[in-house]
C-alpha cells in the first residue's frame, strides 16, 4: 500500500517514513501543503497522513480542495493543535481521523490500519490463490493452512500480485507499487524478491512472462 506523508518537520517526516516503510508500506513525503495537494492529485494513494500547520497551504485547505474535487482518499490529520474545536474543524472539513501530537507510534499504526479497513471494504477480506491465503486484517500468510513468515517487502509484493490476479505486472510497475520512491529502484530487486516468494510459497506461484514481467501462476 502506498501512503503520502505531508509534514514540514523534517525529523518527524523522516521518522514516519522510516517506520512505515519497515511495516511494508511504500511512502512518499511532501514538505508543504501545496506540494502535498499536488502529490495527492497526481498519484493513487491508499491514505494520506497530513499535518495541519504547513507552509504555503494549511492541512485544512488541502482537505477541502481534495474533497471539492471528489477525491476521497482516506486522510488522517496529525497536529499539535489538540483543542476539541481544532479536531472538530479537521473532521468537519473532510478528514477521516485526527491524531494529536505527541502520539504513540503504536496507536498511529493501529488507527491507520483501522482507517484503511474502513475505506477498503470493497476489497476481498481474504486474498486466496490456490493454497496461498493472505489475510490483510492480520497480515497473516498461510500455505495449505500452515503459517509462512514473510518480510514486510515480501508481504507487500505478494499482496500486489494477489490483488491483480489476471494481470502481467512489469518490473517497473512492481517497483512503483511496492518499493519506496525515495529508494533508488533496481529492477533486479524485483527478480530477487520474486525468487524469495517462490522458495517460500512454491515455484509455480508466480510465472515469468518473458519480455513482459510476472503474473500469478495459472
Amino acid at each position: 500500500m502506498r501512503l503520502l506523508v505531508v509534514e514540514d518537520e523534517a525529523r518527524l517526516a523522516h521518522a514516519l517514513r522510516r517506520g512505515l516503510v519497515a511495516e511494508g508500506f511504500a511512502v512518499d513525503v511532501a514538505g508543504d501543503g501545496a506540494a502535498g495537494l499536488e502529490a495527492a492529485r497526481d498519484a493513487d494513494y491508499d491514505a494520506v497522513l497530513l499535518d495541519v500547520m504547513l507552509p504555503r497551504m494549511s492541512g485544512y485547505d488541502v482537505v477541502r480542495s481534495l474533497r471539492a474535487e471528489e477525491n476521497w482518499v482516506p486522510i488522517m490529520m496529525i497536529s499539535a493543535k489538540d483543542g476539541p474545536h481544532d479536531q472538530a474543524d479537521g473532521l468537519d472539513c473532510g478528514a477521516d481521523d485526527y491524531l494529536t501530537k505527541p502520539f504513540s507510534y503504536v496507536v498511529l499504526l493501529a488507527r491507520l490500519r483501522a482507517l484503511l479497513r474502513r475505506h477498503h471494504e470493497s476489497r476481498p477480506p481474504v486474498l486466496v490463490h490456490g493454497d496461498v491465503r493472505l489475510d490483510p486484517a492480520t497480515r497473516e500468510v498461510t500455505l495449505a493452512g500452515a503459517p509462512v513468515a514473510l518480510t514486510p517487502r515480501e508481504y507487500s509484493l505478494l499482496d500486489c500480485f494477489l490483488r491483480h490476479p489476471d494481470r502481467v505486472l512489469t518490473k517497473t510497475e512492481l517497483l512503483d507499487r511496492v518499493w519506496d520512491v525515495h529508494v533508488q529502484g533496481d529492477p533486479n530487486a524485483v527478480e530477487v524478491y520474486v525468487g524469495y516468494l517462490r522458495r517460500k510459497l512454491g515455484t509455480g506461484l508466480i510465472e515469468t512472462v518473458r519480455g513482459a514481467g510476472y503474473r500469478l501462476g495459472r
